[in-house]
């Protein structure tokens, strides 16, 4: 009897290693998938603070929160079962589709670059000046954009995981899914109000609070300013690698070869090579989404909905 006793908790014993080593394997898988979307998921952490640029600071932490659920709505309820059944049953539609959202981040970008080069920038209302209506609007273009951007890190993270079976890709790709949406929002939430942390210290007896206090209120609008620039230098440059390596995959593989080649030569400089590589990868990489950006840009100026979007 206790021998058997013994046999049922060795056997126990082993279930819950191999249980446990599961949930290690697939936190591993889980983190390697979000490192391997690091890129998209800086896109996103600097394009999304421009949103509230302008925005008064009541509003600023309720809009983020409403991109926020926005976000993680995409990812769960849209574009997690998508992925799945796609990988599922059409393996192949995953890089057509994912050049597809890379093509729309090139023209986000371009028109950006466009719109600042023309000074149609500059000229933008904020949202909390022309009503509830407009902010509306803007939160919607956000969770479009956002909806583009985490199609990308889900498909992204999903081509890392492919070889996992159904249960633990889905599994691996919800702790993504959430994982993500924290730190992005996270982090574009503390940026959004460091200024009133600093006017906070500005108030405070220390003398070293205030100068720092001082330091934030001043810097901030010039982060925000800076971070809308990176924003649109990384969707051209995310949006390009996508389509650089997707083209190599459906079997066009001149570009990624001249690019890679490239990389190649400036590989061996010794002690700075694989900074050098990745310079040039990413400066490639921004070309092309300009690029092709810009022949979207065009494209769309002419027809009839993008005639009356460029008069609006």
């Amino acid at each position: 009897m206790s021998g058997g006793l013994f046999a049922l908790l060795d056997d126990v014993a082993a279930l819950a290693r191999l249980a446990a080593a599961s949930v290690d394997d697939l936190g591993a898988a889980a983190g390697r998938a979000t490192a391997k979307a690091a890129g998209v998921v800086i896109d996103d952490t600097a394009v999304t603070p421009q949103y509230v640029h302008g925005i008064t600071a009541d509003r600023e932490l309720p809009i983020i929160k409403r991109i926020a659920i926005g976000s993680l709505r995409n990812k769960i309820v849209f574009i997690l079962p998508a992925a799945l059944l796609l990988s599922q049953f059409a393996p192949w539609a995953l890089t057509p589709i994912l050049m597809l959202g890379a093509t729309y981040l090139c023209y986000e970008g371009a028109e950006k670059v466009f719109g600042r080069l023309l000074g149609h920038a500059a000229h933008d209302t904020p949202a909390a000046a022309e009503g509830p209506d407009a902010e509306r609007f803007m939160v919607t273009g956000a969770i479009r954009t956002d909806f583009i951007l985490s199609a990308e890190i889900m498909v992204i993270a999903l081509n890392e995981v492919a070889d996992q079976s159904f249960w633990p890709r889905l599994i691996i790709l919800f702790v993504v899914a959430i994982v993500i949406t924290a730190a992005v929002y996270g982090v574009v939430a503390g940026i959004v109000k460091m200024d009133d942390v600093g006017l906070s210290l500005t108030q405070r007896s220390s003398g070293l609070a205030k100068k720092i206090g001082r330091g934030l209120v001043a810097g901030m609008p010039k982060l925000l300013s800076f971070l809308s620039v990176v924003g649109t230098a990384a969707m051209l440059w995310v949006g390009g690698h996508i389509l650089l390596v997707g083209t190599d995959t459906l079997g066009w593989h001149a570009p990624y070869g001249l690019v890679h080649h490239a990389e190649e030569y400036v590989h061996h400089v010794a002690g700075v090579g694989g900074v050098l590589a990745w310079l040039v990868n990413t400066a490639a990489s921004a070309v092309i989404g300009l690029i092709v950006g810009a022949l979207v840009v065009g494209i769309v100026s002419v027809l009839p909905f993008g005639k009356k979007k460029s008069h609006a």
